[in-house]
């Protein structure tokens, strides 16, 4: 395999010091990410409400859901190309647009066919934005800390689901459902104007450029980066077809594998978790807060699990943590648990099932080089959103069958599993990713 010796300004890039240039780049892309988890959720936290509105069955929602699914797919298949290529900064203005615009849409809905419309282009927001925001606050670290601080950015995710949920809890005992919506429009929107005054682009591009202005010229002086500096690691060639080159197959698949197994298991409980809670008695804003402790549960993960990553490897630590959310998810799946025991058991089931999903997306972003940084993080994603899509259906299925609403989450476990499986395979990707070299950057 084809080496090079790292140039100066990879080596600055790789091995950056910590300050307030980083933590302001990780910050702004962590309430991306909070946009992503509030507005991942809206369309479930709407359905025990919509259900009573509109007068229809559950699984009839089923088709809000998978066109949300979708979106996201399309919006994640094309972020990685366009990041790796055109840059990240432009790749989440305009999806912060777009989902904001959506989400306000949504508002207006009176059918099932106009909702699931919106949630479309909502969904192409967040594919963009979720993969963006990871690129460029990998860009933004140093190797030693890469998965750490991008799990810290996806911190906001379930933030933004955990704290979103209370907020809805409450508005839902004094409006009615479009103010879910509303909320998730405004926000965005709003973040669309702080990103554009303060989020840089990715160094790895300004180094490239030959009309910098001031302010990106001092971009790069802070991170001891001559402008035009040329040798760094970018796209060329197709960002999408280095993903199978250079050793990197086994690696790819086994990550698109952990993807979708996954996110099957996150979009199964954020889709139906508010449902099935309201179906075995719990109001639409206790269904609601309950289903919020599986994001409360993932942000904790975050205080030891990315760290663990970078330390150990993912293969020993996320197996684990998948594994451990089988069995939690197996209690609340066959157990009738008091309330109190429910809400600690949907914690603990966030912890592993939601948190390990945030490992994995640290652990993709660290396990690619720049080049490609993008394009794995948004096609692992993208075909993750496959069992995102497959997520819904099952779940409506499951509860058309007249099972106890509560066992749809059975087939979790098995997914859990074998996402399990496939994170201790990756020890057998090979180790030609280091700190000391890069490969040369073609196709």
């Amino acid at each position: 395999m084809a080496q090079t010796t790292m140039s100066a300004a990879e080596a600055a890039l790789e091995n950056q010091r910590i300050g307030g240039l980083q933590l302001r780049v990780v910050a702004l892309c962590t309430l991306v990410q909070i946009c992503d988890g509030y507005d991942l959720n809206a369309v479930a936290w709407a359905v025990p409400s919509l259900i009573k509105a509109w007068h229809l069955p559950p699984p009839m929602f089923t088709a809000a859901f998978l066109w949300s699914s979708i979106g996201i797919l399309v919006g994640a298949l094309s972020a990685g190309p366009i990041g790796d290529r055109f840059g990240r900064r432009p790749l989440l203005l305009t999806s912060l647009t777009i989902f904001g615009i959506a989400s306000l849409l949504s508002a207006t809905a009176g059918s099932i066919g106009m909702l699931s419309l919106w949630r479309f282009f909502t969904g192409i927001g967040i594919g963009g934005g979720f993969s963006g925001a990871a690129a460029l606050t990998g860009d933004y670290a140093p190797h030693r800390l890469r998965a750490t601080m991008i799990m810290i950015s996806f911190t906001g995710a379930p933030l933004g689901g955990f704290v979103g949920g209370q907020i809805v809890a409450l508005l839902l005992a004094h409006y009615e459902w479009p103010v879910i919506f509303v909320l998730g429009g405004i926000f965005p929107l709003i973040l669309v104007l702080a990103l554009a005054v303060w989020l840089p682009e990715s160094p790895r591009f300004l180094a490239r450029r030959q009309d910098l202005s001031p302010g990106h010229a001092a971009v790069l002086r802070r991170l001891d980066i001559a402008p035009q500096a040329g040798a760094v690691d970018v796209a060329q060639g197709n960002p999408v077809g280095m993903l199978f080159s250079h050793g990197y197959a086994l690696q790819t698949i086994l990550l698109w594998i952990i993807y979708f197994c996954s996110l099957l298991n996150l979009f199964l409980f954020a889709y139906w978790m508010p449902t099935v809670l309201n179906l075995i008695g719990m109001s639409p804003p206790q269904a609601v807060f309950a289903s919020s402790l599986r994001d409360f549960g993932a942000i904790f993960a975050v205080l030891y699990l990315g760290l663990a990553i970078d330390r150990i490897g993912p293969e020993r630590t996320l197996a684990l943590h998948y594994a451990a959310g089988a069995v939690f998810i197996a209690v609340i799946a066959l157990v009738a648990l008091p309330y109190a025991m429910l809400l600690i058991m949907t914690f603990l089931a966030g912890t592993t099932i939601i948190g390990s999903q945030t490992g994995a997306n640290g652990t993709c972003g660290k396990l690619y080089p720049a080049r490609m940084r993008t394009s794995g993080l948004g096609w692992a994603l993208g075909v993750g959103r496959l069992g995102g899509i497959a997520a819904p259906v099952l779940g409506g299925y499951l509860l058309s069958l007249g099972m106890a609403p509560t066992h749809i989450f059975l087939s979790a476990c098995l997914f859990a599993l074998i996402a399990a499986a496939a994170t201790a395979l990756l020890a057998f990707r090979g180790s030609r990713v280091g700190v000391a070299s890069i490969e040369e950057a073609t196709s």
